[in-house]
């Protein structure tokens, strides 16, 4: 036998009391993965305190305040009365049936500037120049371009001019009730395209270009990409797009609301805001107002859902 066989064998290290040495690594890899798992919640807790305090807070504080009555009885529990009243009310029945008419004109307002990106990222002649023409208008005060639309489209303004000297008689713009809420619609969709541009643009940078190439030699047409390759790859953009300008259209049309008809004629451009406005600025019921910033809010969450919960079964659809 050798010596290295005979030679006793050595004993394990043990630990303080004896035991086996505990093991160092694995408890800082645990208090390093339980510091990742902290980490992004410390970061996020400035912001989720902003939230709350200035966002969550004030709306419940809102929807609470909405359930209290005006006047004599302000800070007396009322209930639903405040709701009743809204919607027995015929101008915020007015402003809702407008809320509709804007759902319905909201794929018009998205796709104008998802097709005016398409062309820009395809390079059209003077793509440049029209990516900062497009977007100039969304720079520009709502009350600037509401006075400039009043001048263009007053009964004797230009445009009515430009159809007369095409055989086309004058359109009362402004004092139409059943053309007023186009018109300032219209207008609207204008001034703030450009910002839905810019999204477009950005998801456009997203895109697969191999996948349009592809297109290009398969010998489809501008429709036929647009609706197979751009709208299927950019579904996320445009979910964002549909729900930003929904709520632009429902709560950022004050400015030309006030400028332009001031609610009128007749009320037939009324929105919630602009009724909201009109119980708390010039009537003094905060309360009313209050139901109807809740009645807002349930309506934008609805609609949002809806339209995300559409755009996502037909992204499947298209898969």
């Amino acid at each position: 036998m050798t010596a290295q066989s005979l030679s006793p064998a050595r004993p394990a290290p043990a630990g303080p009391a004896g035991g086996a040495r505990p093991a160092g690594p694995s408890r800082r890899n645990r208090a390093g993965s339980r510091a990742e798992r902290l980490a992004p919640l410390v970061l996020l807790a400035p912001a989720l305190l902003i939230i709350v305090g200035l966002r969550l807070w004030p709306l419940v504080l809102g929807v609470n305040f909405s359930f209290t009555g005006d006047g004599d009885r302000n800070g007396m529990m009322v209930g639903f009365e405040n709701y009743a009243t809204l919607f027995g009310d015929p101008l915020f029945r007015t402003a809702l049936r407008n809320v509709g008419l804007l759902v319905l004109l909201l794929p018009v307002a998205v796709a104008i500037p998802g097709l005016l990106a398409t062309f820009i990222y395809l390079r059209v002649p003077g793509h440049r120049l029209y990516r900062g023409v497009y977007f100039f208008p969304a720079v520009l005060s709502p009350v600037i371009v509401g006075a400039i639309f009043n001048l263009l489209l007053a009964f004797d303004g230009p445009l009515n001019k430009l159809l007369g000297g095409l055989g086309i008689g004058p359109v009362d713009w402004l004092g139409d009730p059943s053309v007023a809420i186009f018109a300032v619609v219209g207008v609207h969709v204008w001034a703030t395209f450009g910002m839905a541009l810019v999204v477009f643009l950005a998801g456009f940078a997203t895109l697969d270009s191999s996948l349009l190439d592809a297109a290009e030699v398969d010998g489809a047409s501008l429709p036929q990409t647009i609706r197979h390759v751009i709208v299927p790859s950019l579904t996320r953009t445009i979910q964002f797009v549909f729900v930003t300008t929904m709520i632009g259209m429902l709560t950022s049309m004050f400015g030309l609301l006030y400028v332009m008809t001031t609610g009128g004629p007749a009320g037939s451009t009324y929105l919630p805001e602009y009724y909201i406005w009109i119980q708390q600025g010039q009537l003094n019921q905060p309360a009313l107002a209050s139901a109807a910033s809740t009645a807002l809010f349930l309506i934008m969450l609805v609609v949002g859902l809806a339209q995300i919960g559409i755009l996502r079964r037909s992204a499947g659809k298209e898969d």
